[in-house]
């Protein structure tokens, strides 16, 4: 029997937050006309909001897959891109068939910024949807359509210590390991006395047994990182997350070479060719592809490509209602050399509402939803703060 697609949609979804990602603003920092924001720590922008553009695939039988991608800025972009051209050149296609449908809509731009960015964003909603309604059709969860399930659970690590002080970020990260917890992750862009002295009060605290890293927010040369990283090096850093710019290759490769601990890479690359040459240039130990940005598609070809160069998989975590979170623990589960997953906590814990299906996040570890496709559906919730594009 034949099944094609017949309908895409995109819904711009906009959550209100109380306090924006990674904690209150700080001195210098204001938010604009459009909800935006600079953090001064790392000069990147943020909206106050949890912003994302959620995909709805629709089959000729009355299938449903649903897919979710980057958006977290100029949502409307994104959406764009797949009503006016990704989910037209989509129509008619087979979603049984998602990695050649994937391989066709990318080589659509080969010439045109395929590379990265919003397209390619864009492409991720979709390809998760594609693979969603392609595992409910075979009636099995994602994680067996993608070769099976390695891991029975997935460990988690805490990321970011939403607290305007110091003291207060401490004493969180000690709440959460009273709660089953074995690894932290802190933010050097809201760490106002900077990493090692970040390092070393949270040390302290957890004692030995807790596991620490550092994003280091792309800040530093290849120089003053290596430095920086020796210092955090003495308090027994985990790892070491984006310590130069991300096109900095050659930085990349220094400063791997001489820390003496694990450098983490990845989740602003979105295809399996920015991941090669870093690869073969031997830049990180330990991979971040981020779902959001990927798509299940290239999410697998850069996890088995970065098996095949013995590092590590650790999934990033982005801003979203938890489709492509859901996408994510999905295709982790199927890499024999994932160690665990990122948990943004301020984020997967509150937009849990707007979804159903039983995936949750407890005492350290991942619990992956139950049932076919990516084992989550939105609910109606969420139609509440969602807009057709």
């Amino acid at each position: 029997m034949t099944e094609r697609i017949a309908r895409v949609e995109a819904f711009r979804v906009v959550v209100p937050r109380e306090v924006p990602y990674l904690g209150p603003l700080r001195a210098g920092e204001a938010v604009n006309e459009r909800g935006y924001f600079i953090r001064a720590g790392n000069r990147s922008v943020y909206p106050t909001t949890d912003t994302s553009v959620l995909v709805k695939l629709t089959t000729e039988s009355g299938a449903v897959g649903w897919g979710e991608c980057y958006a977290i800025v100029a949502p409307g972009a994104v959406a764009e891109i797949i009503t006016d051209l990704l989910g037209p050149l989509a129509m008619g296609r087979d979603p049984r068939d998602p990695v050649p449908l994937h391989e066709d809509l990318y080589d659509t731009m080969r010439v045109r910024g395929f590379f990265g960015g919003y397209f390619v964003d864009a492409l991720a909603g979709l390809d998760i949807a594609v693979w969603d309604v392609a595992a409910r059709l075979a009636g099995l969860p994602l994680a067996r359509l993608l070769g099976g399930r390695r891991h029975g659970t997935l460990p988690a690590y805490l990321s970011g210590l939403p607290k305007p002080s110091l003291a207060e970020r401490v004493a969180f990260a000690e709440d959460w390991a009273g709660r089953g917890f074995t690894a932290v992750k802190f933010a050097a862009a809201v760490a106002e006395r900077g990493e090692v002295a970040e390092m070393a009060a949270l040390r302290r605290a957890l004692g030995p047994d807790i596991r620490i890293a550092c994003d280091m927010h792309w800040k530093h040369t290849a120089l003053a990182a290596t430095r920086l990283i020796d210092r955090m090096h003495a308090h027994d850093l985990w790892f070491a997350e984006a310590p130069v710019q991300a096109e900095d290759l050659e930085g990349q490769r220094e400063v791997a070479a001489k820390a003496r601990t694990s450098i983490a890479l990845g989740e602003e690359w979105r295809t399996a060719f920015e991941y090669r040459p870093r690869l073969v240039a031997r830049c990180m130990d330990i991979v971040q592809p981020e779902m959001a940005h990927t798509g299940v598609t290239e999410f697998m070809k850069i996890g088995r490509m970065a098996e095949a160069f013995h590092c590590r998989v650790i999934p990033h975590a982005s801003i979203g209602i938890g489709i492509f979170q859901a996408a994510s623990l999905q295709a982790s589960v199927a890499l024999q050399h994932c160690d665990g997953h990122e948990y943004q906590h301020s984020i997967f814990d509150r937009n849990l509402r707007f979804l159903d299906g039983d995936m949750a996040c407890e005492a350290g570890e991942y619990r992956l939803p139950e049932g076919p496709g990516l084992g989550v559906v939105p609910n109606a919730a969420v139609w509440q703060h969602a807009t057709s594009h």
